[in-house]
């Protein structure tokens, strides 16, 4: 960065870190140690759609890459499209196994990033729930290399807990990088996987 760069208040993007992502699997103990939640054993990576052979290649390579695992049970990976137009490749694991949805979610980006797709990517989630049903996702922003909670009210209305989600950054700010400009926790209203 420039002197020029610094008078006019400009600022390099924040680094995607991946690697970042593998330390959701520790975050989940503490997560269920502070406020009773579970990995459901559902994740998905989010990212702009883009048109073309190119992509729609990378796209093949990254579920196939995913569905040649032979120790995945269940739905292969699934790629949905929301009602905003994002793109979201789905993965389902056995609640138990964090570890291995955190692979996969780390494996969907990076192989984006190689195929020179970075740009589009926006965000990655992992959900999690109690035994009564409600419901929180751990967003993992791209750009940012940060993690939020998001918790949707379980009333089916599109209303956030934002009380469950402070006491959730709380709790996992020894754990994860949190996110802390509270404007960029932005709603995954009816993302796959939460």
């Amino acid at each position: 960065m420039g002197l020029l760069d610094i008078l006019l208040g400009r600022t390099k993007p924040v680094v995607a870190d991946l690697d970042r992502l593998f330390a959701l699997p520790s975050a989940a103990v503490t997560l269920e140690a502070a406020a009773g939640f579970t990995p459901t054993g559902q994740g998905a990576v989010c990212f702009a759609t883009v048109e073309g052979a190119a992509f729609e290649q990378s796209h093949r390579e990254v579920q196939a890459l995913l569905d040649a695992d032979t120790d995945r049970d269940g739905p292969p990976v699934e790629l949905r499209q929301d009602d905003y137009g994002y793109s979201w490749l789905v993965s389902r694991r056995a609640p138990d196994q964090l570890s291995a949805l955190v692979n996969d979610l780390h494996a969907v980006n990076s192989q984006m990033e190689v195929n020179g797709f970075g740009p589009q990517l926006l965000c990655s989630l992992s959900g999690f729930e109690v035994p009564s049903g409600r419901r929180l996702a751990l967003v993992y922003l791209y750009k940012r290399g940060t993690f939020y909670p998001f918790a949707p009210l379980p009333d089916g209305t599109q209303r956030r807990d934002n009380a469950l989600e402070l006491q959730v950054r709380s709790a996992l700010s020894g754990d994860l990088r949190i996110e802390q400009d509270l404007s960029r926790w932005f709603p995954v209203w009816g993302a796959p996987g939460l």
